[in-house]
């Protein structure tokens, strides 16, 4: 029988045998909320052996009683004395150990996602989203990190929901790195099987680039959430194509990791902006790094301030500390005209601490999630249902509201509100109220290709990033498209704004070609020497990265958006060209379920392999998606696609659809519903028939003597 010294015998790349201390917590770090524990003794006892999978048996004694308090107080075994004690942040590449630089690279991403400053909840490894985390536990990061020390350029690291599987051969050309989490099997793709198998140990929620190691700050979000909240203005309140948001307001909630990137969205676009706030600390870490200009408690002085600063058409951005329930009932009882309204609470985990009710301070809420979940869930439905008549009220009165990506129409529907719905049955045919998406983004943005391209300037040197800053500028045509001049000014601006928060990083919109050639232009001045390595990535919420019906792809009406092909091509695409790290994750910002995510990075060491990578992988990673929404008979896709057709003769080509006139197609449906509705009244007409000459029968055979 196979002992665990032949165990500890048979691996090279281990933790070290040496127990850690016990963590002492500072004072004034956020910690996540107790989870909730609900597994039975039998499953206690596997997800207890699963932990100690990590550690010698010398110490399971030890680790054995500490990791069931975990599990019982938290929810989650987070394996806390394994959390290093020097501070933990995205140090310069050299400063790391490894034999590959994709090694050392790797390793600054995912120290900088579990930053302190950037973090959500550094203790548990939560980064955004309120449960997004880099791994599952601090023994999976501790191995993690060793794994990529040892890894060489022969060689990918395979992770499964935060496990890292083994080092395997592979060569040069390979992904050195390959992510998922959290695919669960089609029946268990739910919230409670995920709750299940969280407390397990054998699942991670990844949200987007937390799993997938490539957060950048709050920055990661700005530049989206700063065109969704201009193109609003545009479209609904009639801002010229060269104009801002000078005297206009958008009210919000939420300023956590991806939330937080509200308030400085609306002063680059010109407005003014109120963000509710329930946990003060968040208030405080982004008032801090000087992401929002003002802070109050009080909604008369919030609503005067803004009012203020409309009528002087000035930007600023309010954070209330209070319940977004309660600034929007302030709202209706005293006739404020909100112009753009939106929520950012985390509703795909509404009832895991992401949604505060109304009448609950943060603390209270917390003490709920231990204490009564029973309560907490109530309460939270009970708020859902009065937010949405709020929002209805305001609706009512010329407010634009639109659905933030959050799942928060979702939460609603599950809140018992039927209401919510198109159909007033279920969601299949999407929600009374717009996603951003489905509005502005999706049109506007996704069908050309332009998303969310970031990059990071891996020497830690601020110079560093100033210099791509202006090359990125250099390959803008701000003549070309209106999205390009937006672009070509964003990243203009871009360190006047200061948008860094953690590493030397940038956040800039780009479509197919921009990215190509951007990426292009930086591995040529890495090949220089003009600037240090740099990592190339996006986010998942993109073009064809992600697959969710209520956000990304909510602007597909053929059918398909409940689908999810095209993120795994995606993902299976950027493996095949080459891509240093592949992620792909079940659930993003909407929940357990709802979506299918996937991303990328790129390490440009200047060489012509990546040229190579960069002309291939580039454009794929962007036209497949383009492509699938051109299929879906998107204008702009279709009249992109067309232009890519021209460009990539002979190298690539995308099928595009023939479109048939509506007259046609209503003309064939009128004409064969007709038939079945009198196919359907005659089917009717002899059952009748049939059942009036039955009911005769028994009656004669009932009187008295028939015969």
């Amino acid at each position: 029988m196979i002992s665990n010294v032949d165990i500890l015998e048979a691996m090279t790349i281990k933790l070290d045998d040496e127990l850690p201390k016990t963590i002492e917590f500072k004072e004034g770090i956020r910690r996540a909320p107790d989870r909730g524990f609900t597994l039975t003794k039998n499953q206690t006892q596997i997800a207890l052996k699963n932990a100690l999978r990590y550690i010698p048996e010398k110490y399971h004694k030890t680790l054995a009683k500490e990791f069931m308090e975990e599990l019982r107080t938290r929810g989650r075994i987070y394996g806390y004395r394994y959390r290093p004690e020097s501070r933990i942040y995205g140090k310069p590449i050299n400063e790391y150990k490894g034999n590959c630089i994709e090694g050392k690279a790797f390793q600054v991403m995912i120290d900088n996602n579990l930053d302190s400053d950037i973090a959500l909840y550094p203790y548990e490894l939560v980064t955004y989203g309120e449960t997004g985390q880099v791994c599952q536990n601090w023994m999976q990061y501790r191995l993690i990190m060793k794994y990529l020390e040892e890894m060489t350029e022969n060689q990918t690291l395979v992770i499964e929901s935060g496990h890292p599987l083994g080092l395997f051969k592979s060569k040069p050309e390979a992904p050195r790195v390959i992510i998922t989490n959290a695919l669960m099997v089609g029946m268990f793709d739910n919230n409670e099987d995920w709750h299940y198998a969280m407390q397990m140990g054998v699942a991670n929620y990844g949200q987007m680039t937390a799993g997938g190691w490539m957060y950048i700050g709050p920055q990661g979000i700005v530049h989206g959430t700063f065109n969704t909240i201009l193109n609003a203005g545009r479209q609904k309140l009639g801002v010229g194509q060269d104009e801002d948001l000078r005297g206009h307001i958008f009210v919000s909630s939420g300023l956590g990791g991806m939330s937080g990137a509200q308030p400085k969205a609306i002063e680059i676009s010109g407005g003014v902006g109120i963000i509710a706030e329930v946990d003060y600390s968040r208030i405080q870490t982004r008032f801090k790094q000087g992401w929002v200009s003002r802070v109050s408690s009080d909604l008369k002085d919030v609503f005067d301030v803004a009012k203020e600063y409309m009528d002087k058409k000035e930007p600023i951005s309010i954070a209330y500390h209070g319940n977004i329930v309660d600034l929007l009932q302030y709202a209706v009882e005293n006739h404020f005209h909100i112009e753009l309204l939106s929520d950012q609470t985390s509703c795909h985990a509404a009832y895991e601490g992401g949604y505060c009710p109304q009448g609950v301070s943060f603390d209270e809420r917390t003490k709920l999630l231990r204490e009564d979940r029973k309560k907490f869930n109530t309460l939270v439905d009970s708020s859902l249902r009065r937010h949405f008549e709020f929002i209805k009220i305001l609706v009512d009165r010329g407010t634009y509201f639109f659905d933030y990506g959050n799942s928060f129409m979702k939460a609603i529907y599950d809140a018992g509100v039927k209401e919510i719905v198109k159909n007033g049955v279920d969601e299949k045919d999407g929600f009374i109220f717009p996603s951003y998406v489905e509005d502005i983004m999706g049109p506007e943005l996704f069908d050309y290709g332009y998303g969310p391209f970031r990059w990071v300037c891996l020497s830690g040197d601020h110079k560093d990033l100033i210099k791509t800053d202006k090359a990125a500028m250099d390959c803008i045509d701000p003549n070309r498209r209106a999205q390009d001049r937006d672009n070509y000014m964003w990243i203009k601006d871009a360190e006047k704004n200061q948008l860094v928060v953690g590493t030397e990083a940038r956040i800039l919109y780009q479509d197919a070609m921009g990215r190509t050639n951007i990426a292009l232009k930086f591995n040529e001045m890495v090949r220089k020497g003009e600037v240090g390595p740099i990592m190339l990535g996006r986010d998942h919420h993109d073009v064809s990265g992600t697959d969710s019906p209520f956000r990304e792809t909510s602007n597909i009406k053929d059918g398909s958006n409940i689908m999810a092909d095209m993120a795994i091509q995606s993902y299976a695409g950027n493996a095949a060209r080459g891509m240093s790290l592949v992620a792909l994750h079940n659930g993003g910002g909407v929940g357990i379920g709802k979506s299918i995510n996937g991303g990328f990075g790129l390490v440009l060491d200047g060489s012509t392999r990546i040229d190579n990578i960069i002309k291939s992988a580039m454009p794929w990673d962007v036209m497949g998606g383009v492509a699938r929404r051109a299929w879906a008979r998107n204008e702009n896709s279709i009249s992109t696609s067309i232009e890519y057709n021209k460009m990539r003769s002979g190298e690539e080509h995308i099928t595009l659809p023939f479109i048939p006139k509506d007259d046609l197609i209503m003309e064939v449906i009128e004409e064969s519903f007709k038939k079945i509705k009198l196919e359907t009244l005659k089917s009717e007409n002899k059952e009748d028939v049939k059942l009036t000459k039955e009911e005769i029968i028994i009656k004669k055979e009932n009187i008295k003597g028939w015969k």
